[in-house]
Order: structure tokens, then C-alpha cells, then sequence
């Protein structure tokens, strides 16, 4: 059991340390000076939950890793995050909708975390949500306002929809590690959460008059270490410091 609670917190501590850094790309880039500070605060949140979430990974797995050398000392194949968080910023409309994409998976998901047989997981789980519903709220506002803005807006934001939907898939992938997690009500059911990871979705996306795409597109394989070649390329930059100067201590 405790091989597949590793796995199950390396996916979530993954999904915050990527996603964190890739947002904090954004600092001194903001389009207002108000959005650049709530999107460093945000990656500090992101990061700020991948800390909790390896720490306790590192402790379940007993072999003497922390958080430290979980985050910088792994191989790319090794990371179990989802593929939609390691996807380029793109433009300020491709970086919200990521965001939004991805907090309104987190929400219902912590949501029933703290419910969890695993008392140190549930206590993450509650810190982490109070930090996912400003996230939430956050990008969804932006994503109604960009969606139901000018002509430029909506057709920027529309095409952040087009090109990320796809992987969603990757968000609610189970396999045996869910399973057995679940049979002792570690975690909760999968097919919940993505419902009300719909629900979001479709009524958000009724206000900001945008549409999910029609095709069947899907693209996943980033919780069995497979992953698109943007995340070699931010490993490598996140990594630099410990690589170069291994065991090193501020």
C-alpha cells in the first residue's frame, strides 16, 4: 500500500511543482501589474503544496529522499505529473484557461481529500483548498471575461480551448495504484470528480460564450512518465542549480 500511496502523492506533488514553475514564468511579464503579483502568489501557492505533498512522499517511500531531492533529482520519465500542466504559457488566454482547466479539476478533487482515511494527506487537502478556490475563482473570472470580452479575446481565448482540451483525459487517469487506494478510502472515486469537473467546465464556458471542441481528441500518458518534450526542456532549467552544484544549501 504504501508503493501506491508514493505514486498517488508523486501525481499531485508533480502536477503543483510543474504547473508552479511554469507559472511563475509570469513574474515581471504580467499584462497589469495587478495580474503579474496574483500570478506569482499563485505560483507560490502551487509550490508551496508540492513541498507538503513530496515531503510526505518522501517519508511514505522510506528511503531517505525529501522534497528537495524528490523535485530536482529525478529523471523526466520519472515525473507523474498530468500532461496540460507542463504545456507552454503561450499567450495570457492560453495560460489562464491551462490554469482554469486544471483548478477546476483541483477543487472537487481536494474537496473530497479531506475526507481521506490518510489524516496527513486529508490535512493537506485542507490547507490546499483554500488556496484552490481563490485559484479557481481567479482564472475562471478571467476565462468569462476574456471569452465574453472583444473579438480579439474571445477568438485568443476559444483557441486556448482548441489546443488544450485534448488533454484533459490525462487529469482523470486510474489505474490499480486508484484502485487499491480506494478500496481503503484513501482517495476518492475518479468518475465524481470528473463529473463535476463537466459541470464547471460547461457552465463557465456558457457565460464566456466559448465551446468545447467538437472532435474526440485525447492525449495522455504523462502519469506513466510519458511526457511532451516541454517538460525535458523545463526540467532542465529547474534542475540547473542542483545539477551543477550537487548537495548544495543556501
Amino acid at each position: 500500500m504504501k508503493e501506491h500511496l508514493f505514486e498517488y502523492l508523486l501525481r499531485l506533488g508533480d502536477d503543483s511543482l510543474i504547473l508552479g514553475h511554469r507559472v511563475s514564468e509570469w513574474c515581471g511579464h504580467g499584462p497589469i501589474l495587478e495580474e503579474d503579483i496574483a500570478l506569482t502568489n499563485i505560483s507560490l501557492d502551487l509550490i508551496g503544496q508540492a513541498t507538503s505533498l513530496l515531503k510526505y512522499a518522501g517519508e511514505v517511500e522510506g528511503k531517505g529522499r525529501d522534497e528537495d531531492q524528490l523535485a530536482f533529482l529525478r529523471l523526466e520519465h520519472d515525473y507523474k505529473n498530468c500532461l496540460l500542466v507542463e504545456q507552454l504559457n503561450g499567450d495570457f488566454g492560453m495560460t489562464i484557461m491551462r490554469q482554469f482547466l486544471f483548478d477546476a479539476y483541483r477543487l472537487p478533487l481536494f474537496e473530497a481529500l479531506i475526507h481521506s482515511s490518510d489524516s496527513q494527506l486529508a490535512a493537506i487537502a485542507e490547507k490546499s483548498l483554500k488556496e484552490t478556490k481563490y485559484h479557481y475563482r481567479h482564472s475562471a473570472e478571467w476565462v468569462i471575461r476574456l471569452g465574453d470580452g472583444t473579438e480579439e479575446s474571445h477568438e485568443r481565448i476559444q483557441k486556448a480551448v482548441n489546443s488544450l482540451f485534448k488533454y484533459h483525459v490525462d487529469l482523470f487517469f486510474t489505474n490499480h495504484v486508484d484502485d487499491a487506494l480506494l478500496k481503503e478510502g484513501i482517495v476518492p472515486e475518479m468518475k465524481a470528480i470528473h463529473n463535476k469537473w463537466m459541470e464547471s467546465v460547461k457552465n463557465v464556458f456558457s457565460e464566456a460564450t466559448l465551446e468545447i471542441p467538437s472532435n474526440n481528441w485525447e492525449q495522455s500518458g504523462g502519469r506513466l512518465g510519458r511526457h511532451s518534450e516541454h517538460l525535458g526542456l523545463l526540467l532542465a532549467e529547474m534542475q540547473y542549480m542542483q545539477r551543477a552544484y550537487p548537495n548544495m544549501e543556501w
